[in-house]
């Protein structure tokens, strides 16, 4: 297997990726839809692999998946600077073989040498395999959203 950074003719095939992620995602409770943003995500995905912001796992000349990541960047400064994991997918007939944790590692490597010293990443909470992928790699809880559905019994947006 062979972790390398894309070319921008592999941006139509990464963006099919992310739209079998964001698909996958919807049964955790995802509000993204997945075809619906192809367009926005195969934009972002230039993006990254110009900036050298991805990176693809390969074998016999077949992708098999794809790291996104970034240093964040804001408004407030920190005392850490914090690199993230945009996106990670593997296809589904090459799980369990090690190319999430590749990917996963390459990233991270990549991140440090631009300077991070924490990296972070978002997982939805019902998603148990992916948050034990992750905690098998020394990822912990750090910050939780909490949402709330606004159509229940005490509260609707009809005004009753």
């Amino acid at each position: 297997m062979e972790i390398s950074q894309p070319q921008t003719d592999a941006v139509d095939l990464l963006a099919d990726f992310w739209v079998e992620l964001a698909t996958d995602q919807r049964q955790y409770g995802s509000r993204l839809l997945a075809v619906e943003n192809r367009q926005a995500v195969a934009e972002t995905i230039v993006r990254h692999i110009v900036s050298d912001g991805v990176l693809v796992a390969s074998e016999d000349d077949e992708m098999l998946g794809f790291v996104m990541y970034t240093l964040k960047d804001g408004r407030y400064v920190q005392d850490e600077q914090t690199g993230v994991i945009v996106n990670l997918y593997v296809r589904a007939g090459s799980r369990n073989r090690g190319v999430g944790s590749k990917l996963l590692a390459a990233a991270e490597t990549e991140l440090a040498e631009l300077g991070a010293e924490t990296v972070s990443l978002e997982v939805l909470a019902a998603n148990d395999d992916a948050r034990r992928f992750y905690r098998r790699h020394d990822y912990r809880p750090h910050r939780l959203e909490l949402t709330k559905s606004m159509e229940n019994d005490t509260h609707s947006k009809g005004g009753d």
